[in-house]
């Protein structure tokens, strides 16, 4: 079995407590941190989850609307699945800036005092 070693420049002793790991939780920059991304991921995320859906929908019920030719061979059907694959991409694209511009940061911040750096 093995175990996890902490960083060379750290002894156990000086390893953050289950109660400063709980200080930390309950506070108010931590609690900033969950918001912000929770206000992100989880309107992103069900309104994906509702896009999906429609799609399914579209294609179980309304079969003519999705046979409906756009341009050639490729029809409305064609179309939305790659828009599928576009939105994503899309959102992986942007919840890595949003990440990178408001969550890293103050992660960063919350790991580094808990590490001592701060």
């Amino acid at each position: 079995m093995a175990t996890e070693t902490p960083p060379p420049s750290r002894t156990p002793a000086q390893l953050p407590s289950a109660e400063e790991f709980v200080a930390v939780q309950e506070s108010a920059e931590f609690g900033e941190l969950r918001r912000a991304h929770r206000s992100f991921a989880f309107p992103l995320t069900l309104a994906f989850i509702v896009w999906y859906l429609l799609y399914v929908l579209l294609s179980n019920y309304a079969g003519d609307f999705m046979g409906t030719k756009v341009a050639g061979n490729v029809n409305v059907a064609l179309v939305l699945g790659l828009a599928q694959f576009l939105t994503t991409f899309l959102i992986a694209w942007w919840y890595a800036r949003h990440a990178a511009a408001k969550l890293d940061p103050r992660a960063e911040s919350i790991k580094s005092r808990m590490e001592g750096g701060a």
